[in-house]
Order: structure tokens, then C-alpha cells, then sequence
């Protein structure tokens, strides 16, 4: 198998020297016309007939298969063959009438013409109607599966630098999220729910044909034609072990016929922060609350029980005291000699400025606020461009492009520069033979800035959190920021002239992000060829090569500056990687197409070959010899640590599929493959899935009469797919080599579990799809269940036996739900145009079976266990359980406040000597109340909605996705109500409504210094709704009339606006839960960006 690999991969090469080497004929010959299948016989035929030939083609130069051609006024007719063409006995005198849907249907007139070329327009208004699918293309009206499309007009709407991002809100059934929006990200894409609990869930990616395993960040969305997303087994069932979580067809630009096509982008614009700010206090509200937090305790018993003077006055002490370890540690204001900064009834002195002189030993320092955010975060500068030359004739397709993107981030430190070019060319060699070849390269360049889990202190919580009281920078007496003997800005690291941010909150994370560096350089080239063999009138062959080799550099270095400013002492750190993704694929498919009368039978067989290997290596050191350079040479000091690690992945599949359609009516497919994986031990390499579907256009019918349906389309698929995204070498005992006195040693590393297998998901779709009222109205309707099997788990296992867990395949989880999608045109004649579209899904989770061996809890009748996110600190808990959604909050409830005194109340289970609850009482101590189940993470609803008018040359869209239900912890909330403690964090405004004596009626627990119990621990209390709506792209434009362009030889010209994640709506201000589907939030991570540019496009 191997050697026959090897032979095939090196088939390409020639193939594209073929290919390069034909298309410089200047010469070319018509091509022979072959019989096209009649689907009726012509009812007469006399001395007045004769034969017409021709071929149909779309404006990309593709033949149009199943196209109707008919003798105008009769029922003489056929359609075309799979190369598009037809033959056809008519009237010396008559005229054709060739249609198609998702076409405008043309009549023409042949006259004495016996060989004719007929191209077809497009008709916006009509059903799409070619569908991508698992090494082919399908009519939408054979299509038996369910496929969401998203055309280059719409991409091109959404000023993405990852064309997935544009899928937001426009693809029913996808989800996204992001974990970070930093420059160089990526969305998680999520296909009608979770898959798997342990393994990886996102989708397959093709482009044109090939199984992709880069970053989507190296495509320019400026090349793509279409992104079709596949979300059942008929539509993916071929893709075997790769495409059990759904698959993204992303097919690039091809040449249409006619005249060269020369096509100019520019487009230049701002980055800003997307992310909306909590309501928290300002400056004075600060001091105000924490005044009111330290009073409150000093006159209870644990605080003293002061009197309402003494209490006053130790409040105001503490508050303004830089050194009493009590207050905030700045006082930012400076207020008229003699009086109180908080005076009695807690309100600030109106006679206090902002600004204060602080003096440490004689000397003096100005202290005054300074706005994080402001300083911090920037507006970045983004500018795109893009040129391609394209077109066809009858032999030749071609598309070139060049590409380039600029774009600052919205944090010093962090942006992204894309370099593209692509090269897409189509010959038809022979009648019997065509090759093509498309070649991409991309110089990649991306800065990223500092993020971190929840403590880590970055820009982004700070900005959230921070009490608006510190400054960033050392000011003089003078109140000039001021400079050191390197003449750079000093900041201020609240360590130093007894000056400390209570709570002990040092440092500046605006200064260490200024003197860090963290950049990734790469090279990308995605090679692919094919030759098309006609070996018979029906008969194809087809042979398939692609190559994937992405290079990366990175780096991250910090200044040796930083030694004079911190605790650090490595004068300079210096970590240096590289990384290489290469991967190459090998198709070989035979496909056979034949009509008959009212039959269409179509089968393919195919064998595939997928190969994967990524390589690293990385070193470190610090003390830089030579201050400024970024080498290793230059280091004094090499740590001992230097790693290399690389890893490989093989798939191997022989497939198959058939279609049949009887008079255009009836539809049916089968589709089978068996695959291989690396990723098992050989006993359990292989599996077998498969996939039937059926379709019935049940609007053609003789008896089905209805004027305002133009289309109706019943139908149904059922299938089964494999997932290996398990991780590798999981079968197999891996071990650490360590260094034992200069000898060779071995430690665990992982216990193999050589009888684990696939996970298998079996896939239902029920759905229908409908054209109404003369086009006004399109849409389609699907139910879809999602069975999960033989999931895999990682049990534990008692440390005495040297290794901790092992892999089983148990468990089993399934996703149902409804899809809707309605398009609409509201109003279209020959000036103005509205058009209107809308889309909603529901899938509801849950886990049927679980493996024994990790039920460990019971919760309310269900048997589960306790599912701690331990990368955020054990911030989030879930329950899994039968029965249960996959994200099920596990977390103590909140019960209310204490009538008498406030406090926060919990709910805590009564249990008898049997561990068996009886009763329910309530408790302060957070530590001591019982875990509830409060409710599903994952939302019930989500979709997009959007509009598009043109009037004259004008044109306006705008497209929102949103989310209904589900619910979301909002950590940063639940930060921001803290009491109790010394702090430096600012407060939500909500404290302002805190219970007191005089506010008994409050949710808000009271405001207390010193408390025995926290006032805001992991509860309930802090469960938000994950609901929103999401303004994703706004665009404006305007096309100048044709009769001025042309006359400068510029076929088009439009001027445009536009707006990307402009913004959003949620439960409460500042709080996103577009960070993941999952519930959680981290407030350390890189805040969504805002695009707003305008731009010019030009055509000639």
C-alpha cells in the first residue's frame, strides 16, 4: 500500500507540467459533441426536422448537467448529458426553450445553426442550485442530505481575515465561538451540537476537493466562491472518519466565460474595542462604597461597636492612609485642609479635586487616576487589497489573484500582515482528457499579546476591574510623567514608596506588555492537481493530488529593561520554536453516469490516501550578550531544556456511491466506506459507515396542484460515521525518558488501551424543501437526531500500579433539533429590491449511558459525576449524568438574604445517618451548602436574521446572529459584588443598592468589611441568561451608472462602508456570552474587535 501511495503522489507532478505545458496551445480545436440521453422521444418527425447540437454552460464555463432543452410548443425535449451538451431532432423553423433551476430559462432560435454554445445566467431569485458535496457536485434538486450554502457576495460583506468567521448567524445548525479574538485566531465551529465529551468536536475542512488540516487564517476570503457547510451522513458519510462533526466545503474562484475579467479590491479601515464595559463605580462612587464598607464593620460588635463619630473618623483614616493596610492604598484626591475627604451620610467633600501631592520621605510624588483602558488599548489601523485576473474560453479556465492584509490590533504588541497569491487553471487537454492544477502561497506574519486564566492580571481584566483610583505612570511635583535615565515614560508598579495596591496587587501590565514580544512568522503552500479521463461516453476516471506545507518561526523574547523595574534578573528572555504542518493527499475515483429515458443512474468508487506530519522544535535561554537581537547565539546563557517532538496521522478509505432519480421526481443515494486510522491498534483500524438517502419533488407531480409552489421537495437520510479525533497513540503504552545518573530511565507516561475504537455517530435527517409564490418565498425545514456511541472516557486508576488512567470506549449521547430557513423577496422591480432572510435552530443535548466505573455521584435521581474545569481554577463546575445535558451547572443555590443582618443565605441538604436527604435548611457558610443542578449551559435557540435593499446603483445590508436561553456564569460580575476585604477591585453599581438597615427590601447582600463568610462565593447567584443579539455586519454601497465607467473602460465601480461586530445586546452590559457555547467566561482573554473601513472595487 504504501509503495502504490508513493507512485500516485508522484503522479501530480507531471500532471501539472501537462497541464502548464497545454495550456500554451494557440490553437484549438472544436471538440467533439457526443449524444446527449433523451428524456422523451419527439412526438413526430417529418421532411421539416432536422438535428441540433449543442452544449450548455453556466458563466464559470461549467457544463450545466440536467439541463432541459425543448422544442418551443411541443413536448419534444431532452436534457443534457454530464458534459452539459444535448442533441435534439427539431422544426427547421422552431426554437429551443433551455432551462434550469437556479438559472433564468433563455428561448433562442437556432436558425441554420447545427452546433451551438448556450450560456445561462444566473437567477438570484431562484434556489441555489448546484450543491458541494463529498468529491463531487450534486443538483439541489438530487440532493438528498442537508447543506447550508454561503456565496462570495455575502463572504466578501464581512470583513473577516478567517473566512469561518463570516459563518456567524448565516449557516443554520453552526455555532461559533472564541476563546480569544487576538489577530491570528481561530473561531470553534460547532455542527448541531456537541459530539463527543472527550473528543474533538470541530468540523472537517475541504478546499476544492482536498481535506485541509491548516489554519483557515492563510485563506483569503477574496478567492472563495462559496463555503457550503454538510451537516448529515448523506452529505458527509464519504468523509468516514473525518467528517463525523460535520463538514466545510470551501471552494475557491474559477474564470468565467467571455472577455478577461481584471477585478481591484482596496479597502482601508479602524480596529477598535468591541467589548462594552460593566457599570462600575467611578472614582468617587469607589471611595464613597469602600468609606460605607469600612463604617458598616466598625460599628458592629466585631468591628469595635463604635459610635457613629469614631466610626466616621477611622473610616475616613483608613480610606486616605496610603500605609494603613486597610484602604485602597492611593488617595487620588486632595481636599481642603482641616476637612473630612467622606463626610457623615458617606458623600464625598464637594471641595475635593482630583490630584493629589503625596510625599514619601521628602519626596514628592502627583497621584492622580488614570484611565487603563484609554492608555492601554489603541485603535487599530487595517488596510486590504486585493487584484485578480480571471476568465475562460472553450478549452481554458483561469484564475489569478494577489492578495495582501494589514491590520493592527487593539493592544500595542498584537497584529497580523498576510501576504496571497493564487493560481487556479483548468484544460481540457483532449475530448477525452482534462487537467487542472491550483497553487497557493501565503507569507503569514502575527503578533499576539499577553492573555492568561482568571488571575493572570492582563489589560483585559484590569480594564474590567480595576478601581479607577491608580495611576499608570510615576508622575513629578510638577504632574509630568517621568522619565527615566533611558528616557522611557516610568510607570508605576505600586511596589515602591510605601505606595501598594491593597490587597497586594503589584505590577503593570501595560509596561509588560510594552517590553514583551511574542511574533509568528510562516510560509504557507497548498499545491493540488487533477486530470479528468473520459474512458468511455460514461464513464470517468478521476485522479486527485494535493500538498499542504505550512512552515512557522516563533518567537518570544522580553526586554532585559525589565530587570530594573521588576524582581526579574535574566537581563533578557528568549524562547525560539519552529513548527511545520506538512500533509499530502491522493484521490482515485471512478465515476459512471448514464440516462436513460426518465432514468438517471450515477455511481462513483473511490479510493483515498491522507497523510499527516507535524514537527517541532524549541529552545530557550536568557542574559542577553548582544541587547535587541533575537537569536540564541546571542544568549549567555542557554537553559537546559531544549524539546523536539513530532507527530504523525494516516487515514486510508475505499468508498463508494450511487444515485438514482427517475424523472427528475424521484431521488435516491447509498453511500459506503470503508476506512482506516493510525489512530488504532491494527485489530480495530478499520470501520465501516455508510449513509441512504431518499428525495421526493413531490411538486412535479401530475396531481398535485398548487399555482403558488414552484418547488417542493420531501426528504429523509440515515447513516453512520466513525470519529477519531481521539488524540494519537491512545492504544499504545507511552513512556519519559529520564536522565538516571547518566543512564537511561522510564517513567509512565500514559497507559495504552489497545481495544478502543471509533466513536460512532449515527445520523437522522428528516426535512423538507420548498419555492413559493413565484420565488418570494424559499426556505427549508429539518429535524435531525444524533446518536453518539462507545464515546471515549479516561478512568481512573490507583497510583500504587505507576500509571493514573486508561482509555475505554463507554458511553453513548445524542443531539436533536430543528432547523428554519426562510429566504424572502419582500419587494423587486426594475429599480428597487428587498430582499430579507432568516434563520433559527433548536438542538437539545443529552447523555444517554455512562460507563459504571464514573458514576460516582447521584443528583436528583440522576448517576453521574462532577465535571471541574480545571483550567480556570475550579471556577466551573458541571454534572454529567444519564439523562442530563452534557453542560449541566453543578453549583450551590442561593437562598436570599438574612432579614435581619443581610448576609447571603445558601441552600444545604438535611441528610440522615444513611446519607439520605430528608430535608432542606439554609446555611451562611458557602463552603457548607449542597450542590444543586441549575440548569443547561448550551442555549435552546440560535440563528441569524438579515435584510438587503438596492435602489438604483445604491444597495444596503445588514445581517445580526443571535442566541436564545441557555445559561452562562458571569465570573467578572460576580467580582465586581465582592465585600468583605481589603481590595483594589471596583465595584458593579449594583452594590450601590446593598442591603442595610434601611434598605431591608434588597436582593443585594449588605456591605460589611471583615465579614466571618463571603458575601459573593461560586453560587446560583451569579447564573446570567446567555441570550443575545449580535449587529455582526452593516454595508453600505454605492455602484456608478455603467454609461460613466465604460466610457473610461472600467466595466464597474462601487464605493462601500462597512461594519463588522458592531454591537451586541445582552442580559446585563459588559457580560459576552459569545466567548463560548459552554457557559463560562474568562475576563483575561482579548476582547472581540470592531472593524469599521471604507473601500472601492473596480472591474475592467
Amino acid at each position: 500500500m504504501n509503495n502504490y501511495t508513493k507512485k500516485v503522489a508522484c503522479m501530480a507532478i507531471p500532471l501539472f507540467c501537462l497541464n502548464l505545458t497545454m495550456a500554451a496551445e494557440s490553437n484549438l480545436s472544436d471538440l467533439d459533441i457526443r449524444k446527449a440521453v433523451a428524456i422523451e422521444e419527439a412526438a413526430s418527425v417529418n421532411q421539416n426536422t432536422r438535428k441540433v447540437t449543442g452544449v450548455v454552460k453556466d458563466e464559470n464555463g461549467e457544463p450545466v448537467i440536467g439541463a432541459s432543452v425543448v422544442e418551443v410548443g411541443t413536448t419534444n425535449g431532452i436534457m443534457t448529458d454530464m458534459d452539459g451538451k444535448f442533441e435534439l431532432s427539431v422544426k427547421a423553423n422552431g426554437s429551443l426553450q433551455v432551462s434550469y433551476v437556479g438559472f433564468v430559462t433563455q428561448t433562442i432560435k437556432p436558425g441554420k445553426k447545427k452546433n451551438i454554445q448556450i450560456i445561462l445566467q444566473e437567477d438570484n431569485q431562484a434556489l441555489d442550485e448546484v450543491v458541494v458535496v463529498a468529491f463531487g457536485k450534486s443538483t439541489k434538486e438530487a440532493f438528498t442530505g442537508s447543506a447550508g450554502i454561503m456565496k462570495s457576495d455575502d463572504l466578501l460583506k464581512a470583513q473577516v481575515s478567517n473566512p469561518a468567521q463570516a459563518l456567524a448567524g448565516r449557516v443554520a445548525g453552526v455555532q461559533l465561538s472564541n476563546s480569544s479574538s487576538q489577530p491570528g485566531s481561530s473561531p470553534s465551529i460547532t455542527i448541531r451540537g456537541f459530539g463527543s465529551i472527550s473528543s474533538d468536536t470541530e468540523p472537517l475542512i475541504v478546499v476544492d476537493g482536498m481535506p485541509f488540516d491548516g489554519d483557515l487564517n492563510l485563506i483569503n476570503s477574496n478567492d472563495i466562491e462559496s463555503m457550503t457547510v454538510l451537516k448529515d451522513a448523506a452529505s458527509n458519510a464519504l468523509y468516514g472518519a473525518r467528517g463525523a462533526n460535520g463538514v466545510i466545503m470551501i471552494t475557491t474562484k474559477k474564470g468565467k466565460n467571455g472577455d478577461a475579467k481584471v477585478s481591484v479590491d482596496a479597502k482601508w479601515g479602524a480596529n477598535s474595542n468591541g467589548l462594552q464595559n460593566y457599570k462600575t463605580t467611578n472614582a468617587q462612587q469607589f471611595y464613597e462604597t469602600y468609606y460605607k464598607m469600612l463604617y458598616n464593620y466598625y460599628i458592629t460588635e466585631p468591628g469595635g461597636s463604635m459610635s457613629a463619630t469614631d466610626a466616621h473618623a477611622l473610616a475616613n483614616q483608613h480610606l486616605t492612609n496610603s500605609s494603613s493596610g486597610v484602604g485602597p492604598g492611593y488617595m487620588i484626591y486632595t481636599v481642603p485642609e482641616g476637612q473630612d475627604f467622606i463626610q457623615q451620610g458617606g458623600v464625598m467633600n464637594p471641595g475635593a479635586t482630583m490630584g493629589a501631592l503625596y510625599d514619601y520621605n521628602g519626596q514628592k510624588f502627583w497621584l492622580q487616576a488614570d484611565d487603563w483602558e484609554e492608555i492601554g488599548l489603541q485603535n487599530g489601523f487595517r488596510q486590504e487589497y486585493n487584484v485578480s485576473v480571471s476568465g475562460a474560453s472553450e478549452r481554458i479556465n483561469y484564475y489569478t489573484s494577489i492578495g495582501y492584509l494589514d491590520q493592527d490590533g487593539i493592544q500595542e504588541g498584537s497584529m497580523q500582515k498576510r501576504l496571497t497569491a493564487r493560481a487556479k487553471l483548468d484544460y481540457q487537454a483532449k475530448k477525452w482528457l482534462k487537467v487542472g492544477a491550483n497553487f497557493n502561497y501565503t507569507k503569514y506574519n502575527y503578533s499576539q499579546t499577553s492573555e492568561g486564566t482568571i488571575g493572570t492580571g492582563t489589560i483585559w481584566s484590569t480594564i474590567k476591574s480595576q478601581a479607577p483610583i491608580y495611576p499608570v505612570y510615576l508622575r513629578d511635583a510638577n504632574k509630568n510623567i517621568m522619565i527615566d535615565q533611558w528616557g522611557e515614560k516610568m510607570y508605576d508598579f505600586a511596589q515602591a514608596y510605601d505606595l501598594t495596591r491593597a490587597g497586594g496587587v503589584g505590577g503593570n501590565c501595560i509596561f509588560s506588555n510594552k517590553y514583551r514580544s511574542d511574533e509568528t512568522t510562516g510560509n504557507s503552500f497548498i499545491a493540488s492537481g487533477y486530470a479528468d479521463i473520459n474512458l468511455t461516453q460514461d464513464l470517468t476516471f478521476t485522479f486527485n493530488a494535493n500538498a499542504y506545507d505550512y512552515d512557522r518561526r516563533y518567537t518570544y523574547a522580553t526586554s532585559p529593561f525589565v530587570d530594573y523595574y521588576t524582581s526579574s534578573s535574566d537581563n533578557g528572555y528568549l524562547s525560539k520554536a519552529s513548527y511545520r504542518t506538512f500533509t499530502y493527499n491522493t484521490q482515485q475515483l471512478l465515476n459512471y453516469n448514464k440516462q436513460f429515458g426518465k432514468h438517471d443512474v450515477g455511481a462513483m468508487v473511490g479510493h483515498e490516501y491522507y497523510n499527516y506530519k507535524y514537527e517541532s522544535l524549541s529552545a530557550s535561554g536568557r542574559n542577553f550578550g548582544i541587547d535587541g537581537t533575537r537569536e540564541l547565539a546571542t544568549l549567555l546563557n542557554l537553559n537546559n531544556n531544549p524539546y523536539s517532538y513530532s507527530n504523525s496521522y494516516n487515514n486510508e478509505g475505499y468508498f463508494f456511491r450511487a444515485m438514482y432519480n427517475y424523472d427528475a421526481k424521484y431521488f435516491g443515494s447509498v453511500s459506503y466506506r470503508r476506512d482506516a486510522s493510525s489512530r488504532f491498534a491494527k485489530e480495530h483500524r478499520w470501520g465501516n459507515f455508510w449513509s441512504v438517502g431518499g428525495a421526493w419533488l413531490i411538486s412535479k407531480e401530475a396531481f398535485f396542484n398548487a399555482p403558488w409552489v414552484n418547488s417542493l421537495k420531501l426528504k429523509a437520510s440515515v447513516g453512520s460515521q466513525g470519529n477519531d479525533n481521539i488524540g494519537d497513540y491512545l492504544y499504545a503504552d507511552s513512556y519519559k525518558v529520564v536522565n538516571n545518573d547518566d543512564q537511561a530511565a522510564y517513567q509512565w507516561r500514559q497507559k495504552g488501551s489497545s481495544d478502543i475504537t471509533w466513536e460512532t455517530n449515527t445520523n437522522w435527517n428528516i426535512g423538507t424543501e420548498f419555492d413559493l409564490f413565484g420565488g418570494r418565498l424559499g426556505g427549508s425545514l429539518d429535524y435531525f437526531y444524533r446518536k453518539t456511541s462507545d464515546m471515549l472516557f479516561s478512568l481512573n486508576t490507583p497510583p500504587s500500579i505507576g500509571y493514573t488512567s486508561y482509555f475505554v470506549n463507554l458511553g453513548d449521547m445524542r443531539n436533536a433539533g430543528i432547523e428554519l430557513v426562510l429566504q424572502g423577496t419582500l419587494i423587486s422591480n426594475k429599480d428597487f429590491k428587498w430582499d430579507v432572510n432568516f434563520n433559527i435552530s433548536h438542538v437539545k443535548n443529552k447523555v444517554l449511558t455512562l460507563p459504571d466505573a464514573i458514576k460516582t455521584t447521584k443528583v436528583d435521581g440522576h448517576n453521574g459525576y462532577v465535571n471541574l474545569d480545571k483550567s480556570f481554577v475550579s471556577k466551573y463546575k458541571y454534572f454529567v449524568a444519564e439523562g442530563l445535558s452534557l453542560y449541566t451547572w453543578y453549583l450551590p443555590k442561593f437562598a436570599g438574604l438574612d432579614p435581619e443582618t443581610g448576609e447571603s443565605l445558601f441552600y444545604k441538604d438535611i441528610l440522615d445517618e444513611a446519607g439520605n436527604v430528608t430535608g432542606q435548611e439554609t446555611t451562611k457558610d458557602a463552603s457548607q451548602a449542597t450542590d444543586y443542578l441549575i440548569g443547561d449551559a448550551l442555549p435552546s435557540f440560535y440563528g441569524g436574521l438579515g435584510t438587503s435593499l438596492s435602489y438604483r446603483g445604491f444597495d444596503f445590508s445588514i445581517n445580526l446572529n443571535y442566541q436564545l436561553g441557555g445559561k452562562a456564569y458571569d465570573y467578572t460580575y460576580q467580582t465586581l459584588m465582592h465585600t468583605s476585604t481589603t481590595t483594589s477591585t471596583t465595584w458593579h453599581k449594583d452594590i450601590l443598592n446593598a442591603w442595610s438597615p434601611e434598605n431591608t427590601g434588597s436582593n443585594i447582600p449588605r456591605l460589611q468589611f471583615a465579614e466571618k463568610y463571603s458575601q459573593n462565593p461560586r453560587s446560583d447567584r451569579f447564573i446570567t441568561n446567555a441570550s443575545y443579539l449580535n449587529i455582526q455586519n452593516i454595508n453600505l454601497g454605492y455602484t456608478l451608472p455603467s454609461s460613466l465607467t465604460q466610457k473610461y473602460n472600467v466595466q464597474n465601480i462601487r464605493v462601500y462602508f462597512s461594519g463588522e461586530n458592531l454591537f451586541y445586546f445582552s442580559a446585563r452590559q459588559g457580560f459576552d456570552p459569545r466567548y463560548t457555547l459552554k457557559g463560562y467566561s474568562n475576563p483575561e482573554l482579548y476582547s472581540p474587535i470592531r472593524t469599521i473601513s471604507g473601500g472601492i472595487s473596480l472591474t475592467f
